[in-house]
């Protein structure tokens, strides 16, 4: 069933509302140090359109995992700083996340003025869903708006609690710009498919991915397979992987699914092997077949990102989830960059490419293609959870459009 969209609401009606914004502004840190705003950076579109309504914006969101306490190191004061930079509206930062001071801090708001709470995560009854730690929330407006597609999978009061309650008092909870264009893209993708489809599945374990290849093998025409998940699959063939991460319990599965997908699964062909995984540690190709006993797979080899490179050439729709190597070392990271170079070439060409993961979207940035992309999901966790077929929470309680 849709979901009412920002886009929905008339913009005329927000002057002087209070409107309650969820945002995924769980930014990388380096002590107060913000390392990449991409997710402040998405989260602007929104806060631009409420603040320039005129309406008085108070932004929700989590950063790290501070348990329920409070703890300096989590503060999203950094975060409140860079975006009064990036903002034309006031942005003023209240140190504390529900409670009196709090409503006294919001009604005080002037038109077309945003507050950032602090971390939502310092209070317990996020994570458990508190629902009166959501009413309390919903009882300072009454439209919610959820552009943290990010958090959309966690069942958390500041999400799906805080939807629900708003709606129980007779508002609307309602999809953010960012939120919509999360759920259009991969929506897209998986529903309605340019063909070929075709995927492509990295990481560490399958164990992580199985929803996901379970979800997507009836629906593909290639699924093309890399990183350490790879391994367990050649050792299921029968193949030496060496000293590389394998997933033994997962063997059976891995040769089961090899049988259903048939030719549509594609495996590396070639690997590039080390002695470690380490900055530094000599690297050499080796094909498949011919990997040494304490050899350690660290990437896909140039004849898979060649085999891999091609199959993309020809698709019409892609969806993407995971590194193809160890890409945080630059000897291991050629057949990641690859990968995001040949979505790029294919949307070039017309193709419609769905990166999801943070360590996807961090491959496409340093290969220098992500205005090439369709979209990037700022979601990892959540978009791995929608390709597998599950619903959201955080999605499933926004107001349905009609």
């Amino acid at each position: 069933m849709s979901k009412l969209t920002l886009d929905r609401i008339e913009a005329s009606g927000l002057r002087g509302r209070t409107v309650l914004v969820r945002a995924d502004l769980n930014v990388p840190m380096d002590g107060s140090r913000i390392t990449d705003d991409q997710r402040i950076v998405a989260s602007l579109p929104t806060l631009r359109h409420l603040a320039g309504a005129g309406a008085r914006v108070v932004v929700l969101s989590h950063l790290g995992r501070p348990k329920g306490k409070v703890d300096p190191a989590f503060s999203l004061a950094p975060v409140a700083a860079r975006l009064r930079e990036l903002l034309p509206a006031p942005v003023r930062f209240v140190n504390g996340s529900a409670g009196p001071d709090v409503a006294r801090a919001v009604a005080s708001l002037a038109d077309g003025e945003v507050a950032l709470l602090e971390n939502t995560r310092f209070l317990a009854g996020d994570t458990d869903n508190d629902p009166r730690l959501a009413e309390s929330w919903a009882s300072l407006a009454d439209l919610f708006v959820n552009d943290a597609f990010g958090a959309a999978h966690r069942a958390h009061a500041s999400t799906s609690g805080l939807a629900e309650a708003v709606r129980r008092e007779g508002g609307r909870a309602v999809a953010g710009f960012l939120m919509a264009r999360e759920l259009r893209f991969l929506g897209g993708a998986l529903l309605h498919p340019e063909r070929p489809f075709v995927a492509v599945l990295g990481g560490a374990k399958i164990s992580g991915k199985i929803d996901v290849i379970e979800a997507l093998l009836p629906r593909v025409d290639r699924l093309l397979v890399g990183g350490a998940m790879a391994n367990t699959f050649l050792k299921a063939l029968g193949l030496d992987v060496g000293d590389s991460l394998v997933e033994d319990d997962r063997l059976e599965m891995a040769r089961e699914l090899l049988e259903r997908a048939g030719e549509r699964l594609l495996l590396p062909v070639d690997c590039v092997v080390a002695p470690e995984v380490a900055e530094g540690s000599p690297t050499r190709v080796a094909d498949r077949s011919g990997i040494g006993t304490h050899d350690r797979i660290v990437d896909i080899g140039p004849g898979t990102r060649s085999a891999f490179s091609e199959v993309l050439s020809l698709a019409r729709t892609i969806v993407w989830n995971g590194p193809m190597g160890v890409f945080e070392v630059d000897a291991f990271a050629q057949g990641t960059l690859a990968v995001a170079r040949a979505a790029a070439d294919a949307c070039d060409r017309g193709a419609t490419a769905v990166l999801g993961g943070g360590d996807s979207a961090a491959a496409a940035e340093r290969a220098g293609v992500v205005d090439r992309l369709t979209h990037v999901s700022t979601g990892g966790g959540a978009s791995l959870e929608f390709l597998a077929g599950a619903d959201l929470p955080g999605v499933t309680a926004l107001s349905d459009e009609g």
